[in-house]
């Protein structure tokens, strides 16, 4: 049985983070909840000190408020500095992050803003577990949101694996408890996946997600860029650019 550790938790309150903290204290875990509603900035570095002292390992699950590339590359690369400067003087063992599926073969956009967040996390004096994760079920309605135009909903076409965020909460919970996933004792494998079960369509996506009141419209693929601009800038998180070959199988290298 697992001894029980003090893990940091950044992005707490978020769609990820929130599955995180349940799943640390399911296995018995002190969990330190890092958010602003807690009186801890990750862009400040306001209750970092304090937020990390004992603490073995972070999960940074925080993610900023705009899609658009130039403000999330800011807000990612200053958290990741801050993180680390942090857990370096708390003497914190290892860090995870949570990134996209396929983030890497786009050269711009919030998938570029994602690649700046792992590099800056990984040329970081802690040692860091980078976890791509594939399009979450529960961005979807989000998703349908940002491509409405009148009666219709566009989506990017595309094929892609949802995962469940609580899924991805459970492995990054995980891993940041494990003092075996420490990239120190497997320095070849400091990025994993974790996809989802069955691949699908955007518009099957669409029609499998949970329906909201007053909606009605339809979705149609877009192969053109006629999507409004935030969902345009944003494509690059619905969409996983290279799957395993075998579903819901993780494989080891992003």
């Amino acid at each position: 049985m697992q001894s029980s550790r003090k893990i940091a938790v950044a992005g707490a309150t978020g769609r990820v983070g929130h599955h995180t903290v349940d799943a640390l204290r399911e296995r018995g875990h002190e969990v330190v909840e890092i958010s602003r509603s807690n009186g801890v900035d990750v862009i400040t570095g306001e209750g970092l000190a304090d937020a990390l002292t004992g603490v073995e390992g972070v999960v940074d699950a925080a993610t900023g408020p705009s899609p658009e590339q130039d403000p999330a590359t800011r807000f990612f690369t200053t958290a990741a500095r801050n993180l680390q400067d942090a857990a370096r003087r708390a003497d914190v063992e290892r860090i995870v992050v949570v990134s996209i599926i396929g983030a890497d073969a786009f050269a711009g956009g919030y998938g570029a803003a994602k690649i700046a967040h792992e590099r800056t996390m990984l040329a970081g004096p802690v040692p860091v577990r980078v976890v791509r994760a594939a399009q979450f079920h529960e961005f979807v309605p989000q998703m349908m949101e940002w491509g409405a135009k009148g009666d219709v909903t566009y989506v990017p076409k595309m094929r892609t694996q949802l995962v469940a965020a609580q899924a991805v909460g459970e492995i990054l919970a995980r891993l940041a408890a494990d003092p075996d996933a420490s990239p120190r004792r497997r320095p070849s494998r400091p990025i994993s996946r974790s996809p989802g079960r069955g691949r699908r369509t955007s518009s099957r996506s669409r029609s499998s997600s949970p329906s909201r009141p007053g909606w009605t419209r339809g979705s149609r693929p877009a192969t053109t860029p006629t999507i409004p601009t935030p969902t345009s800038t944003s494509r690059e998180l619905c969409c996983p650019a290279r799957m395993p070959h075998s579903p819901g199988r993780r494989s080891g290298t992003g």
